[in-house]
């Protein structure tokens, strides 16, 4: 980890599940300070006091910053001192953002905005924004809301001097909060039925840890005002939820379906057929550069780009299918999933 040897990496939206698995992927390495940057001092707390536990010789390199992504002049009073930013806070609950889309606007859109001037400003060296598949096509509130996010990045980093901004886009991060698995075990834990929404409804599916590796990519290998996106593997949901099943010792028949809920998609892309004309396949990664163009509109309509990659919409339709038992191997192999096998004692093999 010798990029980030002495140097202070805040991370906004820290408390969450995002900053929890960079803590444990960095704290022990040669970084000299991991700053958390969030608004919950329950949840500053609680996580202060867990790693002070966990990590008693190294938890010392994290520094808590109270103070919320929505005000700006919160977010310069965090900046003295950092080098690197990994922007993660943000609203990402689908149908909570349909409800309530001007919140959302304020964390994701604002938010995202003040940030990026805030870390232009203090001169940090780089700033790797996180994205969603919904970002891509949207037709939610969350996903509207971050692809303006990556809107913002992208026209910030034009003016960013020695800032690098860059974007990551991923699919459902396993085991997250908020996210489906939990509730699944807990479901068949008490006897409730499953509940999934449409079967053969395709998701992206990724750990925490490959998340990580997504935005330390992005901050190696990434360009100023790029999009980096994962190749991920894709399952439907019914078979995600048949391999928790699986795992969990939960009966496949107690599977009911409820259908869609507020603004979901039947699949999601990851990089939409008019990104391809420009992206760049990096084996395991595409990277979207930033169009460059100056405000000329004269160029609009007498210049254009004769030349197009081959490449076509990534999606979770067409991206690899795992299969039942690959679908259960990945979810047992996350940490969230090890701890509650051994806490319930009823891992079906």
């Amino acid at each position: 980890m010798s990029i980030f040897a002495g140097k202070t990496l805040m991370i906004t939206g820290g408390t969450g599940s995002f900053g929890n698995a960079v803590l444990n992927r960095f704290l022990r390495t040669d970084i000299a300070e991991i700053r958390i940057f969030s608004r919950d001092e329950k949840k500053q707390d609680d996580m202060r006091h867990e790693y002070q536990a966990k990590y008693p010789d190294v938890a010392g390199k994290i520094k808590f910053f109270i103070g919320d992504v929505r005000n700006l002049q919160s977010c310069r009073n965090a900046m003295p001192g950092v080098d690197y930013i990994f922007h993660a806070a943000a609203l990402k609950q689908v149908p909570s953002c349909e409800f309530f889309p001007m919140e959302a606007v304020q964390t994701n859109v604002i938010g995202t905005d003040n940030v990026l001037t805030a870390a232009i400003e203090a001169k940090v060296g780089a700033v790797i924004c996180l994205s969603t598949d919904k970002a891509a096509y949207p037709i939610n509130a969350m996903g509207i809301t971050k692809a303006i996010e990556e809107k913002i990045a992208v026209a910030k980093s034009r003016y960013s001097g020695g800032t690098k901004i860059c974007c990551t886009r991923y699919g459902n991060v396993m085991c997250s909060r908020g996210s489906v698995i939990p509730l699944w075990i807990e479901q068949i834990r008490s006897g409730s039925p499953i509940t999934i929404t449409d079967p053969n409804m395709t998701r992206f599916i990724m750990s925490l840890e490959e998340a990580v590796d997504l935005v330390l990519f992005a901050f190696e290998h990434g360009e100023n005002g790029d999009i980096l996106v994962q190749k991920a593997p894709a399952c439907t949901v019914q078979t995600q939820a048949e391999a928790v099943c699986e795992l969990f010792g939960g009966k496949k028949d107690n599977i009911k379906v409820i259908g869609i809920r507020h603004g979901e998609k039947r699949y999601e892309t990851l990089l939409t057929n008019e990104e391809c004309a420009k992206a760049e396949d990096m084996g395991g990664f595409y990277r979207v550069p930033a169009d460059n163009r100056d405000l000329n509109y004269d160029k609009f309509f007498k210049e254009g780009d004769e030349k197009r990659n081959t490449l076509t919409e990534f999606n979770s339709d067409n991206t690899r299918r795992l299969t039942l038992a690959e679908t259960k191997a990945k979810i047992a192999a996350l940490e969230y999933i090890q701890r509650e096998l051994s806490g319930a004692g009823n891992f079906v093999q």
